[in-house]
C-alpha cells in the first residue's frame, strides 16, 4: 500500500508538471505580452556542466560490490551487504573500503560493460587493511578495463565542488555533488573506532552503499573515498584522501597486508594541557609521552618531555600526522629527527621496524560494515575513528 501511494505520488506530479508546462488555453503569446523573459535556447552537448561531464566519464570505472555474509535475515535469506568500488587498474584491480568486504563469504562486483549494461564477475580479495580502511579486489573481467586517475588530496579545499559516485542502498551508479566543507579532521570517530587517516568532510549526499566509492575533482581525478555519514544530520559526509590509499596499495598487492613503520612512542599535540604538564616553553611540534623500552625511539635516545620538531625535512605539527608519516615509511627505513630537550638542540636518527602485532590487535579495529546508521547518531555507514592511536 505504501509503495502504490508512493508511485501514485510520483504519477500525479508527473501529471500536474505536464499540465502546467504549457499556457491551458493552448495559444502562444508573443513576446511583447509575457509577463516574463525567455531564456535563451541553447545546445545541451555545448553548454553541458563540467560536473555533468565528470559524472559521465567516471561512471564505467565505478563498481558496485554486493557480499554474502554469515548468517540470515528474519525471512532466512543469505546475509547480504552492499558497497562501492573504483577500478584503478586496467587489469581488473578494485579499490575499496575494506568495512564493505569484511568478513564477506563471497564478494560479486558489478561492472559496466562496453555497451552499458552491467556484467557480474567474482572477485579475489588481494589484501586489506582496517587501519586505513581499504581493500584491494581483483576480478577477471577479459578484457582491459576502463579506469580512474588517483590524485591527490592536496589538489581540493574547502568549498571547491566535488562529484561522489556509488551504489546507495542498492541504486547503482547515482551521482551526487557537493562542495568539500573541511579538511584533516582528525575529531571524527565514526563508532568509535581507530585509523590512520583524517578525513575530508564533504556535503554531497554519502549514504549506505557509497562506501568505497570516489570523490571526483573537477578533472574527473579521485582526490577521496566515500566512507562514512553523520546520520544525526544532513549534507555532513566523510570520505579517506586518496593520498592513503596510494601508500597502502603497494602493500596490500605484495604483502595481502600493511607492513607499518615503527618508532616505538607515544606523542602529544603541544596543546596548552601538555605545555603546562610538561613543562615546555615556546614548543613547536609534538611531545613525547611514553617510549617503549628497547624499541627504535629507546635505543636512539629518544626521551619522555622530548619534543620532536621535524621528521627528516619535513616540520612536525600534529602527532596524527606524524603517526601516519611513521607509519607510511615502511620497515627497516631510517628517519632523522630534530628534536628539543629542554633549550637543547638535539639530531637522532632511528631505524624503523615493523609495527608488533600486538600493539596492532590492542588498536581498535577500523571500521564497521555499512549495514546502516549507527542509532547513537554518531558518524557511521561504514565510519572509522581515533580516540587513542597506537604509538608510531
Amino acid at each position: 500500500m505504501t509503495g502504490g501511494r508512493w508511485w501514485w505520488g510520483v504519477s500525479l506530479a508527473t501529471v500536474l508538471c505536464g499540465t502546467l508546462g504549457a499556457p491551458a488555453w493552448g495559444a502562444r503569446r508573443g513576446e511583447d505580452e509575457r509577463l516574463w523573459v525567455e531564456a535563451q535556447q541553447r545546445s545541451v552537448r555545448e553548454e553541458r556542466s563540467v560536473l555533468s561531464q565528470v559524472a559521465r566519464s567516471a561512471m564505467p570505472a565505478v563498481v558496485s560490490i554486493t557480499t554474502t555474509q554469515p548468517g540470515t535475515t528474519a525471512d532466512g535469506e543469505q546475509q547480504k551487504g552492499i558497497g562501492s568500488g573504483v577500478i584503478i587498474h586496467p587489469d581488473g584491480y578494485i579499490l575499496t573500503s575494506d568495512h564493505v568486504i569484511e568478513g564477506a563469504e563471497g564478494i560479486t562486483i558489478s561492472v559496466l560493460s562496453e555497451q552499458g549494461y552491467p556484467e557480474e564477475y567474482p572477485a579475489e580479495l588481494v589484501g586489506e587493511d582496517e587501519r586505513t580502511d581499504f581493500a584491494l579486489l581483483k576480478i577477471d573481467a577479459g578484457r582491459k578495463l576502463p579506469v580512474l586517475k588517483l590524485a591527490s588530496a592536496s589538489r581540493v579545499d574547502v568549498g571547491d565542488w566535488v562529484v561522489v559516485i556509488g551504489n546507495p542502498f542498492g541504486l547503482t551508479h547515482s551521482v551526487t555533488a557537493g562542495v568539500v566543507s573541511a579538511k584533516g579532521r582528525t575529531d571524527v570517530t565514526p563508532n568509535g573506532r581507530d585509523g590512520d587517516f583524517d578525513y575530508m568532510q564533504v556535503d554531497a549526499s554519502i549514504n549506505p552503499g557509497n562506501s568505497g566509492g570516489p570523490v571526483l575533482d573537477v578533472h574527473g581525478d579521485v582526490v577521496a573515498i566515500a566512507n562514512a555519514v553523520n546520520v544525526a544530520g544532513q549534507g555532513i559526509g566523510f570520505a579517506i584522501p586518496v593520498d592513503i590509499a596510494k601508500a597502502v596499495v603497494p602493500h596490500l598487492q605484495k604483502y595481502g597486508r600493511v607492513r607499518r613503520g615503527w618508532m616505538g612512542v607515544s606523542v602529544l599535540d603541544c596543546t596548552p594541557d601538555a605545555i603546562e604538564a610538561y613543562g615546555l616553553a615556546n614548543a613547536r611540534g609534538v611531545v613525547v609521552s611514553e617510549v617503549t623500552d628497547g624499541g627504535p625511539a629507546s635505543r636512539a635516545g629518544l626521551q619522555v618531555g622530548d619534543v620532536i620538531e621535524s621528521m627528516d625535512t619535513g616540520k612536525v605539527e600534529r602527532a596524527a600526522k606524524l603517526r601516519w608519516q611513521v607509519a607510511a615509511r615502511g620497515v627497516g627505513r631510517s628517519v632523522v629527527l630534530r628534536v628539543r630537550r629542554g633549550e637543547r638542540p638535539l639530531k637522532l636518527r632511528v631505524k624503523l621496524e615493523e609495527l608488533p602485532r600486538e600493539v596492532q590487535e590492542a588498536a581498535p579495529t577500523l571500521a564497521a560494515p555499512s549495514k546502516g546508521a549507527s542509532p547513537d547518531g554518531q558518524p557511521g555507514t561504514g565510519g572509522s575513528g581515533r580516540p587513542d592511536a597506537p604509538s608510531p
